[in-house]
């Protein structure tokens, strides 16, 4: 048994050797095309953080001043449940300043630096408002009452947010889905080609393994483990690239010291699951494009 791995093991790491010029085209290929993969899950994550306050129907925020009185606090609220009309009262809810700083650090899991600079003491606490008319200008216009309320910080509305960042995620998502795709059928007919002309440069010893009673599949082994390879290392290249434009977007959002931005940063957990991911595709686009060609031409 040790002798089969041994030989598939240096057999494949020869075959590497015989064919730089297509392996390298192989990997660079797939690692560009698992990148592309990796940021369409970055990005999607971000967008989904972007969306987190807004979650259970909520289109319009009430932020309280974290200085505001009791009395400001339960002033806004009489207002709020004043307008049965405009909004679910029923649905209401009021969040506190421990349980705003329990959302902002889902928020801005990804971003410390922002996060360091929130306390449950400074965060503004806020109502959530889901509204039950249709007309959004009623909404815009409940909002804007509100703004001129003593204790009243800021009023956001989901609007605002959902028109660019549905637009903009829907873009990006499709672009860098199909350019990923094409990529990732590229590379594994690369990996097929770099396989095929493997095992077409040696056909005559594939011919005289066969004759002294070699099975097919000791034969196939080790130029299925060599396009595993060359996917495995484009994955491994994909989630280095991946890492650090992660790390470059991080910094640049650090220094802008924007909130909204902030919460567009993907935590350090999500892209170490997604490079995980990455390795696994890499090595199935591998194993299919060098198991196909193993498999059709190995009869040369």
């Amino acid at each position: 048994m040790l002798a089969r791995i041994s030989y598939a093991l240096r057999e494949t790491f020869a075959s590497l050797r015989r064919n730089v010029t297509l392996t390298a085209a192989a990997i660079v290929t797939s690692a560009v095309s698992l990148l592309l993969v990796g940021s369409t899950f970055l990005i999607q994550r971000a967008f989904d953080n972007l969306l987190t306050r807004w979650k259970g129907d909520v289109e319009l925020i009430v932020y309280i001043r974290s200085d505001a009185s009791v009395e400001q606090i339960q002033l806004v609220e009489d207002a709020l449940r004043s307008q049965p009309s405009v909004i679910d009262v029923d649905r209401l809810r009021y969040l506190d300043q421990a349980e705003s700083y329990a959302e902002a650090e889902k928020l801005f899991a990804g971003d410390p630096g922002t996060l360091r600079l929130l306390t449950p003491e400074n965060i503004p606490s806020q109502f959530k408002v889901v509204p039950i008319a249709e007309d959004s200008s009623l909404v815009r216009e409940l909002g804007e009452q509100f703004r001129q309320l003593a204790g009243v910080k800021e009023v956001a509305y989901a609007q605002d947010v959902f028109d660019v960042v549905s637009r903009v995620s829907q873009f990006i998502r499709v672009a860098t889905t199909a350019m990923s795709i094409i990529l990732l059928v590229v590379a594994v007919g690369l990996i097929w080609n770099t396989i095929r002309t493997a095992m077409f440069a040696r056909r005559r010893e594939i011919e005289v393994m066969k004759l002294v009673g070699a099975t097919n599949w000791f034969i196939r082994i080790p130029f299925m483990l060599e396009g595993l390879l060359q996917g495995l290392i484009g994955g491994v290249l994909a989630c280095g690239g991946l890492w650090g434009l992660n790390s470059a977007w991080s910094g640049a959002v650090d220094d802008f010291n924007d909130t909204e931005l902030a919460a567009l940063v993907v935590s350090d957990g999500y892209v170490s699951g997604v490079m995980l991911v990455l390795l696994l595709i890499g090595a199935l686009a591998g194993a299919v494009g060098s198991g196909i060609a193993a498999s059709r031409f190995l009869d040369v």
